[in-house]
């Protein structure tokens, strides 16, 4: 694991008062999507199909500052859309450091290079540069030739600046381990801190279904993976426990509440990835009235191949700090590779529940089809 000691400890202890108070539902991460608007149109996202008047939106400084005192998260995750876009970016990530919050600032970098002199380097920063692989198979996925090259100069230039940098890679169908284990070593001679990987989330908007992994594949592949690492010296800016889950060793259960989303249409219920579920108009009304138990694995159709770290990675961090000798296991050996995997959680409903009309199950050997789409990039 790669994220500094004083993140940890400040995060753990975050973690331990929550649960001496004995509250059962707090924050980790304010998910904040500021505008949805995006340089970019990606064959697995549906974030920018939305009407003009939509992504003309932006959430203000206000509105920003208000959304992390509402909550209280000792981490903030901006997304989007593309965050550069947004003109007062600058002012609303010094606001967060200014709070002593911990930044992941979520970019494509295709404006990284023009704006990072409007930043300064800090323990508090980190611009997490989306990847999804090699130079062919990022390309592919965000249906543009060049981003992969653009995001890698941006990456070198932010490292050389001093910048806390990481590369959020999504893994879709098709991924191969061998290609895999490749990108991750060469991400490794960037310099960066840390890769963030999930398997990537079936978006009832994504322009392409059939490019999302379900979760038995998902755990095979993430094995598979791991056991191409041996020796290698990757860095995960996540959880073991969370990595080892990815491999089919944790049964956990979503913790949707430790992500709040916060956008341009207010408290996002329940989840960052789940659309058309309602909006709360504050922080408290979405934890006070969204039915919780309506989601997550077993529970929601929607849910049923998600194992994206917004939803999972608050569940394995809340069981480092209460079984640190099982976190110290995982972290000195790695995730399992070989076994049998924890069994998947009982379905609560059935197909005929009426959630969704259906749960897709992705085709073998599918990666996205190029999609060249002119967006405005200024907003």
């Amino acid at each position: 694991m790669s994220v500094p000691l004083r993140q940890q400890l400040k995060i753990g202890l975050y973690v331990l008062t929550k649960k001496l108070r004995g509250e059962r539902r707090y924050p980790l991460v304010l998910m904040l999507e500021p505008l949805f608007r995006c340089n970019l149109a990606c064959a697995g996202c549906g974030k920018i199909d939305y009407p003009k008047q939509i992504l003309d939106q932006r959430l203000s400084y206000e509105e920003c500052m208000a959304a992390i005192d509402e909550c209280g998260a000792p981490t903030v995750s901006i997304a989007g859309g593309e965050p550069l876009i947004h003109k007062d970016m600058p002012r609303i990530v010094q606001g967060f450091i200014q709070r002593k919050k911990f930044v992941y600032l979520c970019t494509n970098a295709l404006l990284l290079r023009k704006r990072m002199q409007d930043y300064s380097p800090s323990i508090y920063l980190t611009f997490s540069i989306h990847l999804d692989g090699n130079r062919d198979r990022h390309d592919t996925s965000v249906c543009q030739n060049g981003v992969f090259d653009k995001a890698v100069d941006a990456i070198r230039a932010a490292v050389q600046r001093g910048f806390r940098v990481t590369v959020n890679c999504t893994l879709f169908e098709g991924e191969s381990p061998e290609e895999t284990a490749q990108f991750f070593d060469y991400v490794m001679s960037l310099g960066v801190e840390g890769i963030t990987i999930a398997p990537g989330f079936q978006y009832e908007r994504a322009p392409q279904q059939d490019v999302f992994l379900h979760r038995k594949a998902s755990k095979e592949l993430f094995r598979n993976i791991f056991r191409k690492g041996g020796r290698r010296r990757w860095r995960f800016n996540q959880s073991s426990l969370y990595l080892d889950f990815l491999a089919g060793n944790q049964g956990y259960q979503c913790t949707p509440w430790g992500s709040p989303t916060r956008n341009v249409f207010g408290w996002q219920k329940p989840c960052y990835l789940l659309v058309g579920e309602g909006i709360a108009p504050t922080y408290r009304v979405l934890m006070e009235e969204t039915e919780w138990d309506r989601y997550g694995l077993g529970k929601n159709p929607k849910c049923a191949n998600c194992m994206m770290h917004c939803g999972f990675e608050p569940t394995a961090v809340t069981d480092a700090v209460s079984n640190p000798l099982k976190t110290l296991k995982v972290f000195l050996g790695g995730p399992a590779t070989t076994g049998a995997m924890v069994p998947e959680l009982p379905l609560m409903y059935s197909a005929g529940d009426g959630v969704i009309s259906r749960v897709h199950v992705a085709a073998p050997e599918r990666v996205p089809q190029r999609r060249e789409v002119a967006v405005d990039a200024m907003g």
